[in-house]
């Protein structure tokens, strides 16, 4: 079968089937075999790795991950793609295709039932609209990974891994970084698509700890704060904190929380680290 990465066999296959881009899916065929070694090598794909792809599309990466993996599970929302995909697929006897929506998908079963169990990497084309639930349903819901290399919108990646401070920083940055490491290995242009998308594009791959580097007692609860945190950044946390409803805590009781942490009770969320928001967590928890 032709390599889908260069852009002519993409077309081709796409005319054959007559195949209509759906805008609810967020499909945009990545059509760059540079940026697809690139992401190969950030994954660092062997034939030890049992890969799960989220959204294989026409099965471009999907090649390239055959290729390298032991074996490779590839969830596909959109069932016009399946039977392209059973063509794009023909060569390789390690593909397994879902046509599933993967955040309805039981993961750890699929985990359990193609690799025994043991940890796998996630490796996708990710559509935009839906990056952040579909990672952190990855994250919450325990699924073993090593590691997790995404395309995802250049703005994205770039909150994934912002600090305290930043105007990227935010409560998805606390998320990835309570449960993983990022580090964005690689900015793709609009044009390495079909079709375009109107906004730049980056790879990052965050990196499962083994174990959480920030311990906290209720871990709920510190989502909960980084969440009502962020929800009105501009007040302080005191306030923001206070007016949340699912929270239940009065003024004074963050405000003397601060207070222990010696930090000031006009301090916003944004300036808080994850350790910090971890131990206001804690003492908040008692």
């Amino acid at each position: 079968m032709a390599t889908l990465g260069i852009p002519q066999n993409t077309i081709s296959i796409l005319q054959k089937y007559q195949f209509v881009f759906q805008k609810k899916y967020g499909q945009n065929f990545l059509v760059d075999t540079h940026v697809l070694e690139k992401i190969m090598d950030a994954a660092e794909i062997t034939k030890e790795d049992c890969v799960v792809e989220i959204g294989p599309g026409i099965g471009t990466m999907t090649q390239y991950l055959a290729e390298r993996a032991g074996a490779v599970v590839a969830v596909e929302i959109d069932k016009k793609l399946i039977p392209i995909l059973e063509e794009t697929l023909a060569a390789y006897d390690n593909v397994t295709v879902l046509n599933e929506d993967i955040i309805k998908v039981d993961l750890n079963r699929i985990v359990e039932e193609k690799n025994g169990g043991r940890p796998v990497k996630v490796v996708a084309n990710l559509p935009y609209y839906i990056t952040t639930p579909i990672i952190m349903s990855l994250f919450e819901n325990r699924v073993p990974l090593k590691s997790v290399t995404v395309m995802v919108q250049k703005e994205v990646a770039e909150r994934m891994q912002a600090g305290p401070g930043t105007k990227n920083y935010g409560a998805l940055s606390l998320a990835v970084q309570y449960y993983a490491k990022p580090e964005v290995v690689a900015n793709v242009p609009p044009n390495c698509f079909i079709p375009r998308p109107n906004v730049g594009s980056a790879v990052i791959r965050l990196t499962r700890y083994e174990e959480y580097p920030i311990a906290v007692k209720d871990e709920n609860l510190l989502f909960a704060l980084i969440r009502a945190s962020f929800n009105q950044r501009r007040k302080t946390l005191a306030n923001s904190l206070s007016n949340a409803g699912n929270l239940s805590l009065s003024r004074e009781q963050v405000a003397a929380a601060l207070e222990k942490m010696q930090l000031s009770s006009t301090v916003r969320g944004e300036a808080l680290t994850l350790a910090q928001f971890a131990e206001l967590a804690d003492l908040l928890c008692s």
